[in-house]
């Protein structure tokens, strides 16, 4: 996988993903903060359940706006080998 691309992201994209990194690290806060007040374990458990909805919806978001606009160019100028990247993507992912 090429990590030298860029992806040029609209003022909209980039708040609305850093409003949801926000919101994650808020949680992750709230985490180290209930360890320090010895909170129960299933409380703590459930928290960071929340985080990993949070992350794999970002995830989500991220990969279905990648494939609708980064790969869908790439095939448009025939470079194939992107599918080949993103078939990449899907095994790390899943």
């Amino acid at each position: 996988m090429n990590t030298n691309k860029l992806k040029k992201r609209s003022l909209e994209e980039k708040n609305y993903l850093k409003k949801r990194l926000n919101i994650i690290e808020g949680q992750v806060r709230g985490i180290k903060d209930m360890i320090e007040q010895d909170r129960y374990c299933s409380d703590i458990l459930i928290q960071l359940s929340a985080i990993n909805k949070g992350l794999q919806s970002l995830g989500e978001n991220i990969l279905k706006n990648h494939l609708s606009t980064c790969v869908i160019e790439d095939i448009k100028n025939d470079k194939i080998e992107s599918v080949d990247e993103i078939m990449d993507l899907f095994k790390k992912l899943y």
